[in-house]
């Protein structure tokens, strides 16, 4: 006897998987296509993005950050993120001036499954709409996708319109909102971008 639902569940199951791997490389060729364009875009603004190589380079990424975050993160709090995944944390540099710092983490999701955490992205005021934002998130997402990452989540501000509209323009959405989230009080939005 031939088990229908069985059988259908399992062709469904193959035809959800081949367009999830369908999307999941459409997504990546999407975020490669794009981080080549932001790329040519920082170059011909003098703009270089370089991966964090020491200890040197802290003290810069905490004021860049502590400008522009509402949350005061301590040293330590820097040091977890960047010592545990140095590789997903990256400075855009103008000259040997760093304008610029994402840092981010990634972790074990679901079995055998990663997820990517965007902690804190800065960009100097007066390097803004340069796309540098744009291509230090990029960036990290390329490197979150060779490592076999499936999800990018972060949190943000509701009132940081400027955040909101750059992760919205990447592909991310609004997944959750998140009530008096930050110290200050004000609710923040969790975002989401599926690589897969």
């Amino acid at each position: 006897m031939i088990d229908l639902e069985s059988d259908q569940s399992s062709q469904f199951e193959k035809i959800n998987s081949s367009i999830d791997f369908g999307i999941a490389n459409q997504n990546h060729r999407e975020i490669s296509t794009q981080l080549s364009a932001l790329r040519l875009e920082c170059e011909d603004h003098g703009v270089e993005l370089v991966e964090y190589q020491d200890e040197g380079t802290l003290a810069r990424i905490i004021e860049l950050i502590t400008k522009d975050l509402s949350e005061p993160y301590s040293i330590y709090t820097y040091r977890y993120f960047i010592h545990n995944w140095p590789f997903l944390c990256f400075m855009a540099k103008v000259d040997s001036d760093i304008v610029g710092a994402i840092v981010c983490k990634l972790d074990e999701h679901k079995k055998g499954s990663y997820r990517g955490y965007i902690a804190m992205l800065a960009v100097d005021k007066e390097h803004r709409r340069k796309k540098i934002g744009s291509s230090l998130v990029q960036k990290a997402i390329q490197t979150m996708i060779d490592h076999k990452c499936e999800e990018v989540v972060l949190e943000t501000e509701i009132t940081n319109e400027a955040a909101l509209n750059l992760y919205q323009q990447l592909g991310f959405v609004r997944d959750k909102r998140l009530l008096k989230y930050y110290l200050n009080g004000v609710d923040a939005f969790r975002l989401k971008l599926w690589l897969r």
